[in-house]
């Protein structure tokens, strides 16, 4: 993986009307990286990819691809970019070679290697027993396929894939998670997903979002570590929450059952202090061990929230049109939203 930042996004915003769907997202990818960008339904995932392809506008915040401001020169930028919504924007009256070869035009793919770019592409997919047939008669598994081809047809820096299993079966779903490891050699990735299996199968680097917040940035090694950050102590007699929340280290006592706690630690837990702590107020201890967590539970407690998550997607289709006004900006199919707020 190089030292070069791919793509940069610093202090994103994007608002529906009074609605905060994207809340100061920050991200760096490297060349050569795969990032999971993760989180529930509702999350603010896809308006983060509508704005990182130049689809939609934030409201504020900067997007740097490649060295170029997406915002300043999109068509530059977006050369860097293949993206594959989570509707695949595929024509299903074409077949994939004759679709393609659509691509390839918009693309501005040069002719003398226009035949080489979709052999190569056609193979990569695993399309090549189904390029001459309807679309529509295809299996949805090899829609996504024909998706994902249309992506990387122009072998760009950047692929940006949003829910690319989303409706598929087992079988296909890791077919395609195959494909998108097969991706990660040549490009940089994106994945956003609310599947955490998914995003531990073909990525590096993890970042949760949730409520359009980021609630954790870094590498499945690091969230891991969060699942020893607790311990579950027992004793047959004595033990006194408000005693052990003075130990040092520990940020917060639970009681679980009778003269049984959960004790979170800020870092790693050190048990001895919880030994000595016995030993001097003469608690006779019966259990002490490590409270292991799963990846799973450790995702749920960090986008876990009693309040109300917007599908940021209905924002979108349901905002009054009077909020949100767009603004062409120098004819060149890149919209700027302006807030009314």
């Amino acid at each position: 993986m190089s030292t070069q930042a791919l793509i940069q996004v610093m202090a994103l915003n994007r608002y529906y009307g009074k609605y905060h769907a994207v809340n100061d997202f920050n991200l760096t990818l490297h060349k050569g990286e795969v990032l999971g960008l993760l989180g529930p339904n509702g999350a603010g995932k896809s308006t983060t990819m509508q704005m990182l392809t130049g689809n939609i506008s934030p409201s504020s915040g900067d997007i740097v691809i490649n060295g170029i401001d997406l915002l300043e020169e999109p068509l530059m930028a977006k050369r860097n970019i293949g993206y594959l919504p989570e509707q695949p924007p595929i024509y299903r009256d074409m077949t994939p070679l004759e679709f393609l070869n659509y691509c390839a035009a918009l693309h501005d793919i040069p002719q003398n290697i226009k035949a080489k770019s979709l052999e190569n592409t056609i193979q990569r997919c695993g399309l090549g027993d189904v390029q001459n047939k309807l679309i529509a008669n295809l299996s949805k598994g090899y829609q996504q396929r024909v998706g994902i081809a249309q992506a990387i047809l122009h072998q760009p820096e950047l692929v940006i894939l949003d829910e690319p299993t989303v409706g598929l079966d087992p079988i296909q779903i890791t077919q395609i998670r195959e494909l998108i490891r097969e991706l990660g050699k040549d490009h940089s990735v994106i994945l956003s997903t609310h599947i955490l299996p998914e995003v531990q199968a073909v990525c590096d680097r993890v970042q949760i979002i949730n409520q359009g917040k980021t609630v954790f940035a870094d590498s499945f090694e690091q969230l891991a570590e969060q699942s020893a950050s607790s311990l579950i102590v027992s004793f047959s007699d004595g033990g006194d929450k408000d005693d052990l929340a003075k130990v040092e280290g520990i940020e917060k006592v639970e009681s679980i059952g009778a003269n049984q706690y959960r004790l979170y630690f800020k870092q790693q837990p050190d048990p001895s202090r919880i030994f000595k702590l016995a030993v001097e107020q003469g608690w006779v201890l019966s259990e002490l061990k490590t409270d292991s967590q799963t990846l799973e539970q450790i995702f749920m407690s960090l986008i876990h929230s009693d309040t109300l998550i917007v599908d940021d997607t209905d924002a979108n289709t349901e905002t009054d049109a009077n909020t949100i006004k767009y603004i062409k900006k120098g004819g060149d199919g890149y919209n700027k939203g302006v807030d009314d707020e």
